[in-house]
C-alpha cells in the first residue's frame, strides 16, 4: 500500500510539474506577444505623427501660396478642358452617304 501512495504522490508530482512548465510556456508566448503588440503600436504612433506633421506642413504651404497668390491679384489657374476626340471616320461616312454625298 506503501508503495501505491508513493507512486500515486510521484505521479502527481509529475503531473504538477508537466502543468507548471505548460502555464510558464503560455505566461511567456503571452509576454512575447504584448511586446511585439506594443511595438506595432508604437511604430504606427510614429508613423501617424509624422503623417500628421507632414499634413500640417502642406497646408500651411498651400495656404502660404494662396495667400501669394491673392496678394498678387491673380486668380488660380485652372485646367483646360480635355480637347474631344475626332469624329470616328467610318460615322462620318454613313452620315455623307445618307445625304447622297460620296466619300473621299
Amino acid at each position: 500500500m506503501a508503495s501505491n501512495r508513493m507512486q500515486a504522490e510521484a505521479t502527481r508530482l509529475r503531473a504538477q510539474e508537466k502543468f507548471a512548465k505548460a502555464t510558464k510556456r503560455e505566461k511567456d508566448a503571452l509576454t512575447e506577444r504584448e511586446k511585439a503588440f506594443a511595438a506595432v503600436i508604437s511604430k504606427t504612433a510614429g508613423l501617424r505623427s509624422l503623417r500628421l506633421a507632414k499634413e500640417a506642413a502642406d497646408k500651411e504651404a498651400a495656404d502660404k501660396a494662396a495667400s501669394e497668390k491673392a496678394a498678387s491679384g491673380k486668380k488660380a489657374s485652372r485646367k483646360k478642358p480635355a480637347k474631344r476626340a475626332p469624329a470616328d471616320s467610318t460615322l462620318q461616312n454613313s452620315t455623307d452617304a445618307v445625304r447622297g454625298a460620296t466619300p473621299s
